[in-house]
């Protein structure tokens, strides 16, 4: 097994001036998982120009590498790019250990990695196919809020937001694997935030069909039921439409927000 590698450039300046206080993360260290591409990209970019260090945390190096160099030209601060599965319990775990080592602390935990993988009928899913997307977008988040979560409880505090989905209230046929694993996010997102508090927060976002580079991957029949139901909004989201929400979970605009279940779907039904 492949351990969990880090590129260890060397620190840059830091901060923004004149930044809206109650959206500041200046200093804060946020970690993204599934940082490198769409809904992570946006909230990895947003954080950096607010001041954040930020880790970019993905399975391809080369992609996290590729982002932390954009970010450290445009913002100053550190961006810190590591190759991780979060499908692994050891990987999350020495995804933690690394993070610890470079930086002492985490203030921000976004559990973004996830996937949606299309199946024909549910009589064909594969246990194989079952396992990873209960690994991805269950597991791997479960670890990493007992790993980072227990920290941040025994030190300053901090933040954890998991990207969830409208599925997980709105299961779609050809989502159910996906949808189940996301409804149990939601449920890990209310729980810990009763075992972390009241010293950190947890909140997730429930992410409607937003138009990213796997969303554009679908094939037509998979695209069309998953956009079925008419969204008010008459579109899919783009990407930099997650980073209010994401901002206003990760700052102090949300000091008084923990177990919440935000929606951002485009008014689905």
């Amino acid at each position: 097994m492949d351990k969990v590698t880090a590129h260890t450039g060397t620190d840059a300046a830091s901060g923004l001036t004149g930044a809206d206080p109650l959206f500041d993360l200046t200093g804060k260290v946020v970690l993204v998982t599934g940082g490198s591409r769409g809904l992570g990209r946006a909230m990895v970019r947003a954080f950096a120009a607010r001041g954040a260090h930020v880790v970019i945390a993905s399975r391809k190096l080369e992609a996290c590498q590729a982002l932390a160099k954009e970010i450290a030209a445009a913002h100053g601060g550190e961006a810190f790019p590591v190759s991780c599965n979060v499908n692994d319990w050891s990987r999350c775990d020495e995804l933690a250990d690394v993070v610890y080592e470079r930086f002492g602390r985490v203030d921000v935990l976004v559990n973004n990695a996830g996937s949606s993988p299309t199946f024909p009928s549910l009589d064909a899913v594969t246990e194989e196919l079952y396992d990873k997307v209960l690994a991805l977008n269950l597991k791997g988040p479960f670890r990493l809020m007992a790993r980072i979560g227990t920290a941040m409880a025994a030190a300053d505090g901090g933040s954890i937001i998991n990207i969830s989905s409208l599925a997980s209230v709105r299961p779609s046929p050809i989502l159910v694997p996906y949808a189940a694993a996301k409804a149990g996010l939601n449920a890990l997102t209310e729980g810990f935030a009763r075992v972390l508090a009241p010293k950190v927060r947890v909140n997730a976002i429930l992410a409607g069909p937003f138009a990213t580079d796997v969303f554009a991957g679908w094939d037509p029949e998979t695209f069309n039921a998953v956009m079925a139901e008419p969204l008010a909004l008459k579109r899919a989201g783009r990407p930099e439409e997650i980073v209010g929400a994401a901002l206003y979970f990760a700052s102090a605009a949300s000091s008084f927000c923990t177990g919440s279940l935000l929606r951002v779907d485009g008014g689905a039904p």
